[in-house]
């Protein structure tokens, strides 16, 4: 896709380098490996061919703690290259910008940002900018940007609103395939999870070419509260922190996560809203309780090119699509990507202070004795 120039030297002026980080594990390190199914290359939402994640990392003063991570389906243009969407909302407080058009049409016409509670407007607007100067747009007159959100306010001075047009098209324009940055970056920045600061997290799952060989992958921004357990095993709990330890101290854990999955199995839309769905039991296995205060949602998408909406084909359109029988390997594939992506959010984030406060790492040391005391994980 050609994209339109920015001078990303503004970008770096705006957002300072973000902290050093110390070498922290992936949940595979320790021998965590949730399920049945083998992980993709990168073990990463990247490994379903075509899709690519950007970060930018805002880190400024002693306040701001924030970033947009962005996932782009393919290499060419979105909008005019669709792919079918579903959508599921485990609990609806949050801010989904565009999820009543997904759920009404079952597509996307944009990639998907994420970003701080009160910057997804600020978000939307710089996406939409920055496609409609794309080859092709020049008669567009509507977009649906999709734009979700998890509230970092706890770290982050969330009301200066901090997010730019410059840190949402650097986000966009950075995107690759391969590795993906996790932990304390972009739009996990700021976050925190099982009171331990949370982030992006990623993970795949490829099916044996007897189930279909499809790859699914999965990427998360962790920012919910409840009693972590890893494999089973009470790591919350014996670590003495999680939601209502302290009643005195209002420690509810609301929060929130946004689940992105990827797949390039050929489904239709409603048959992604059940894979959405699934994610939901991955996220359970972790020890969330989906509290009150939390926007729990789930965006899937496929990338097949059976499946693809392109315009300007005419009325008609011929699709192949996976039948609903051969769908629960891609349900299993799901869950473990979910619970394997959202451990990597906690083991490779790193300490995070601002103004408010300081929010430490999950302590890997402990939580590997934790493991080998309720034998499970093994590294």
């Amino acid at each position: 896709m050609i994209r339109p120039v920015l001078a990303f030297a503004a970008v770096t002026a705006l957002a300072s380098a973000h902290l050093t980080a110390q070498d922290r594990p992936r949940a595979r390190d320790l021998g965590v490996a949730p399920g049945i199914f083998t992980p993709g290359e990168f073990n990463a939402i990247t490994d379903v061919a075509g899709v690519r994640v950007g970060h930018t990392t805002v880190v400024v003063g002693d306040s701001i703690r924030t970033g947009v991570t962005a996932i782009l389906p393919h290499d060419g243009n979105p909008f005019l290259d669709r792919v079918p969407a579903g959508l599921h909302v485990g609990n609806g407080f949050g801010k989904f910008i565009g999820s009543t058009q997904v759920s009404e049409l079952g597509e996307l016409e944009t990639p998907i940002l994420l970003t701080c509670t009160l910057c997804v407007w600020r978000a939307a607007d710089a996406m939409v900018a920055w496609q409609l100067a794309l080859p092709g747009m020049a008669q567009v007159r509507s977009i649906n940007p999709v734009v979700a959100e998890t509230n970092d306010g706890g770290l982050n001075a969330i009301r200066s609103r901090p997010i730019s047009a410059l840190h949402v098209v650097a986000a966009l324009e950075s995107a690759s395939g391969g590795v993906v940055a996790e932990g304390s970056v972009g739009a996990g920045t700021g976050t925190i999870a099982f009171g331990w600061k949370g982030g992006i997290g990623t993970s795949s799952r490829r099916l044996p070419a007897s189930l279909g060989g499809f790859t699914v992958g999965v990427l998360v921004q962790s920012n919910f509260g409840g009693v972590l357990q890893v494999l089973g095993a009470p790591v919350g709990k014996e670590l003495g922190r999680h939601s209502y330890r302290n009643q005195l101290m209002q420690e509810r854990g609301d929060g929130s996560v946004i689940i992105v999955v990827a797949t390039d199995a050929p489904l239709s839309d409603h048959q992604l809203e059940r894979v959405a769905a699934r994610a939901m039991l991955g996220l359970g296995r972790t020890g969330s309780d989906a509290s009150n205060g939390s926007g729990d949602y789930v965006i899937a998408f496929s990338t097949s090119t059976d499946v693809r909406r392109r315009q300007g084909e005419g009325p008609a359109r011929a699709v192949r699509m996976l039948a609903d029988d051969a769908i629960s390997p891609i349900f299993q594939a799901t869950i473990e990507a979910t619970e394997e992506a959202i451990y990597n959010s906690l083991f490779r984030a790193t300490d995070m202070s601002s103004a408010r406060r300081t929010v430490t790492a999950l302590p890997i040391d402990s939580v590997r004795t934790i493991l080998r005391k309720h034998g499970v994980g093994g590294r």
